[in-house]
């Protein structure tokens, strides 16, 4: 039975008092499968000592080991960063960085998960025709934007859309009053991906309204991350949800087997109604991004709700991972649902996706295209830096040719790791000109680009490794959308609560601090 506790004044609560956190996870079912991981880890590490032992009589030493791991890292098609890490790595540990190394890169957690989502792609090419007159007139008035949207295409079925309202939110809590309003009109469908769901207010309210539109008929889907289990909702909550009417599912949830299968995660957070209408951005379903609850002083968050064609191009990356392990998927019966928009609506607009199972970095190209088009500023919001070659150039470059390029950061961080790793750009950015800041009153979880007034792109994809390489993400690129003047208004708004970071704050930073990350550094693609 779905234990059930509802409270008038926080909506629909479905987990007791004690049933989620660190200590309720480690005494549970996870904690069963971590003792079984740290046996695995305690095995694999006495093969490594045993093979260790044998290799100097196997192929002459250790010495040629090396040199060859060497060479061949130094000729694979991988980030020079990311080759950067592995190098150390071999050269200290020859044996366990080697292994380790191969059993990364054989990918073997993921491999039924590549095959089934390139059958997907396939699919679904071309379900969402482009327009060829929305197009052309793009190209007419700006031929780089066009050539960016052709290059989006080409990674997914990501079209370009006229005729698309947004409208953006500078809080999560303007974000989840209109979600309410919106949820309320539903009838036909209502779809959910998100990285983090947590049970409290936030949640509560949207949880009893899914509840409610279930009992009315609608088809109502969860999918949320499986690292929830390790601090917010138990093993079984897919099982509570379905004794309300409502389908869920977990991405990769936590199994008692090493395996690749956790390096990859479902960072997107989207909701799609009745395929005319859809949310995407930073903020996910817990109480910390509606500032209900403080975790590290204010917190800081961007979002944008689509109305309009578009709205199809989320309603297929959520029905791509959701039919995962499907049988018979469906796509075309959803993707009839879509909604006009009366009225004067100006710019054109992409939703897109990215996935860490395929060689396109759409997230990071997409940032750099813009840092390479700028005229006159590129505005930043991101709550993680943690940069490889290519983006920090891109950065660098954009200011070194007199483009105003301004980022914020958090002043109080939520990991100390990732805090340090960021530092140890800011030296290196501002010597070409990149302004930095750090928003005082708390914590930074937007992830916004805007630039010179006429586009920006708002979603969930960091600064960071984790987000350019490691995880499956989403985000709204706009074009001369008459929200975007709102964004830079925005950004300019947060910017008067930040403190600007100089070479004098970076000389006064903690010894610690710095050394953390100068430390973290060489293994920071791994992070």
């Amino acid at each position: 039975m779905v234990q059930e506790n509802c409270e008038e004044s926080m909506g629909l609560l479905l987990l007791k008092k004690g049933q989620k956190g660190i200590l309720h996870a480690v005494f549970s079912r996870l904690g069963l499968f971590l003792i079984l991981l740290v046996i695995q880890i305690f095995v694999l590490l006495g093969i490594f000592r045993w093979f260790a032992g044998i290799l100097p009589y196997t192929l002459g030493g250790t010495a040629l080991f090396v040199v060859c791991m060497v060479i061949y890292l130094l000729n694979s098609r991988m980030d020079p960063c990311v080759k950067i890490t592995w190098l150390i790595i071999v050269m200290l540990v020859p044996v366990f960085g080697a292994l380790l190394f191969w059993f990364m890169q054989s990918d073997i957690g993921h491999r039924a998960l590549k095959q089934r989502l390139n059958m997907l792609k396939i699919q679904t090419e071309e379900i969402i025709p482009q327009s060829e007159k929305t197009m052309k007139a793009l190209a007419r008035e700006n031929p780089g934007v066009a050539s960016l949207g052709h290059y989006i295409k080409r990674t997914g079925d990501y079209p370009v859309f006229d005729r698309t309202s947004v409208t953006y939110f500078s809080c999560g809590e303007d974000k989840w009053e209109e979600m309410l309003k919106q949820l309320k009109q539903a009838q036909h469908f209502i779809f959910l991906e998100y990285f983090i769901i947590d049970e409290g207010l936030m949640w509560g309210k949207v949880l009893e309204i899914l509840a409610q539109k279930a009992m009315e008929g609608v088809d109502v889907r969860v999918m949320y991350d499986g690292t929830c289990e390790f601090s917010t909702l138990p093993h079984d909550y897919p099982k509570r949800l379905k004794a309300l009417g409502i389908q869920c599912k977990m991405f990769a949830p936590v199994q008692p087997f090493i395996s690749t299968h956790y390096n990859y995660r479902d960072h997107r957070k989207i909701l799609v109604i009745d395929g005319h209408t859809a949310f995407s951005g930073g903020v996910n379903l817990a109480d910390e991004y509606i500032n209900h609850i403080s975790k590290y002083g204010h917190w800081k968050d961007a979002a944008v709700m689509l109305k309009g064609e578009a709205v199809k191009s989320f309603t297929l990356m959520f029905l791509q991972m959701w039919n995962i392990d499907e049988k018979m998927p469906e796509f075309e019966r959803y993707l009839d649902y879509s909604g006009s928009v009366s009225g004067q609506i100006s710019g054109y607009v992409i939703p897109y996706g990215d996935s860490p199972l395929d060689d396109d970095k759409v997230g990071e190209r997409v940032y750099m295209d813009i840092l390479n088009r700028a005229k006159k500023y590129v505005h930043i919001m991101s709550p993680y830096l943690i940069l490889d070659g290519e983006m920090e150039a891109a950065l660098k470059f954009a200011a070194e040719r007199g483009i105003d390029v301004k980022l914020i950061l958090p002043g109080i961080p939520d990991k100390i790791a990732p805090y340090a790793l960021a530092k140890t750009h800011y030296a290196s950015l501002m010597d070409s000109g990149v302004k930095i800041y750090e928003y005082i009153p708390g914590f930074v979880h937007a992830k916004v680009f805007v630039s010179d007034d006429t586009e920006a792109v708002v979603g969930t994809i960091n600064l960071d490794y984790r987000s350019l390489y490691h995880h499956f993400e989403c985000a709204t690129y706009m074009y001369q959308v008459e929200c975007i003047c709102e964004i830079e208004a925005d950004f300019q708004n947060t910017l008067e609560k930040c403190r600007t970071v100089t070479a004098r704050t970076i000389r006064r930073e903690k010894w610690t601090l710095k050394l953390m990350g100068k430390v973290l550094k060489a293994i920071a693609p791994l992070m």
